[in-house]
């Protein structure tokens, strides 16, 4: 993006609904509104040029201000926060942005995009409680949307906790089959006997303890769709029961002499590599073959940190009715925290702790002091205690929190939310040497000598400030 200090014109052009602000001489000031944004404001955009917005903006909770304020005091960005602008529009989603010093060096700047948040960009971002914004969940989006249309059986791949059954409720809601039945049985919650009399059903008399005729999960599941997770984990002489329900549409009861016709579509789901245990032979080769008609992989959600303040907003609204609350955000530096953690239990884990932040919360706004008892208690290991997936991976091991504890809960900053690798817990040393040596190691490039500090640009901005630093200096 082009420098907004030295070329406004060109800002219309690619960010309409931007505001910028120069913070300088202990006052706020309008550099920038785009004419969109202003007709939003009922605004003169040159009128106001130069003006503080607390002059033509009521007060509102929270304030535009506020959020600037916390952008430059704390350091970080803040992205899609709810504001309302005027008491009688709607909510917009806001970006507020460090966007660097004035030519003078003696001023901040502030960018602000705002757009509105309508259905349909709701619906582009997920399904009910399936949300991202992230390439890998658009693709999962794009294939729900693709084969809900279709009866073709669906396998769905992806760690324990990722959401896999929130995306065959999705795909059953595409479907022509919704609002018939949903059906949820996990392959590995039931003991190995009684899993046959579970799926097929039983008749009276067929076991011990079998004093009435019992209707299994298929025949329960006519007409709408079966989900069995954990499928790679059923039993061997269940499968070949299972493949003959897929191929012919008839379910016998255990006991049963008789086969009863039912038409359900089957979506399985595991977190261990099919092909690995067709290899193995604990998987039938033509059973994978029948069901991996269709295929879909929910990714970790270390793998889509980017989608994290999406769900902590939808979990936020969540238990706020629940609880009777009323959280307005996450701050970006407790956002920050939690897209610096693995999530070995990916979304259930976020969803859980986020509910235990919410009952404790005292506060519309949640901090990084929100997590400190969370964060004591990561820090008492560094790999899982269980692990359920059939393979190791190192990937999926939990990050070492940032060690908090030689701070004060009134004194957590942003230089202990060094990312892995670049010293956990330790605090960055901006001392002009080290300033200096960044800049040069990063060819003079701002932003890359802040993460190469492990700082945030804008806390690398203000120590230059303090420092009475320029770019020249620094050369």
């Amino acid at each position: 993006m082009a420098d907004p200090r030295k070329n406004r014109e060109y800002l219309p052009a690619i960010a309409p609904d931007l505001m910028l602000i120069r913070w300088g001489h202990g006052e706020w000031q309008i550099k920038s509104l785009s004419e969109r944004l202003a007709g939003w404001l009922k605004v003169d955009p040159a009128r106001v040029r130069g003006r503080s917005p607390q002059q033509f903006l009521p007060p509102t909770t929270p304030s535009l201000i506020d959020l600037v304020s916390e952008v430059l005091e704390q350091g970080y960005d803040l992205t899609d926060v709810k504001i309302r602008l005027l008491p009688e529009q709607p909510e917009f989603l806001a970006d507020i942005q460090f966007a660097g010093l004035t030519d003078d060096y003696l001023g901040q700047l502030v960018r602000i995009s705002l757009r509105r948040e309508t259905t349909a960009s709701k619906q582009e971002v997920g399904f009910r409680n399936l949300i991202g914004g992230s390439p890998a969940m658009r693709e999962v989006f794009r294939k729900i949307r693709l084969y809900g249309a279709s009866d073709a059986a669906v396998i769905i791949t992806g760690e324990t906790g990722a959401g896999k059954e929130l995306v065959a409720r999705a795909l059953h809601e595409e479907s022509n089959r919704r609002g018939k039945p949903f059906a949820v049985l996990n392959c590995t919650a039931v003991s190995e006997q009684l899993l046959e009399s579970e799926l097929f059903g039983h008749e009276r008399g067929a076991f011990t303890g079998a004093i009435r005729e019992h209707r299994g999960y298929f025949e329960r599941a006519d007409g709408g769709t079966l989900f069995l997770d954990e499928i790679g984990d059923m039993p061997l002489h269940l499968q070949s029961k299972l493949l003959r329900v897929l191929e012919d549409g008839q379910v016998q009861r255990v006991g049963g002499e008789k086969s009863r016709q039912v038409d359900v579509r089957v979506i399985g789901a595991t977190n261990v590599p099919l092909e690995q245990a067709v290899a193995d032979h604990r998987f039938r080769a033509d059973l994978y073959h029948r069901l991996a008609v269709l295929r879909i992989h929910l990714p970790a959600l270390s793998e889509r940190v980017e989608d994290i303040p999406l769900l902590a907003d939808l979990f936020l609204q969540q238990f706020n009715v629940k609880y009777g609350k009323r959280i307005q955000r996450l701050t970006g530096e407790a956002l920050r925290l939690l897209q610096s953690y693995r999530w070995p239990g990916n979304v259930r884990e976020l969803r859980n702790l986020l509910e235990r932040v919410v009952v404790e919360a005292e506060t519309e706004a949640i901090s990084v002091r929100a997590f400190a008892e969370w964060i004591r208690e990561r820090q008492q290991f560094a790999q899982p205690s269980i692990n359920t997936s059939a393979t190791e991976n190192p990937q999926n091991l939990p990050v070492v929190i940032p060690d908090f504890r030689q701070h004060s809960d009134e004194t957590i900053v942003d230089a202990a939310l060094i990312p892995a690798g670049r010293g956990r817990g330790i605090r960055a040393d901006l001392s002009e040497a080290n300033i200096r040596a960044a800049y040069r190691a990063a060819d003079g490039n701002l932003s890359a000598a802040a993460r190469h500090l492990g700082v945030h640009r804008a806390t690398l901005y203000r120590h230059l400030q303090r420092l009475n630093l320029s770019r020249e200096q620094l050369s």
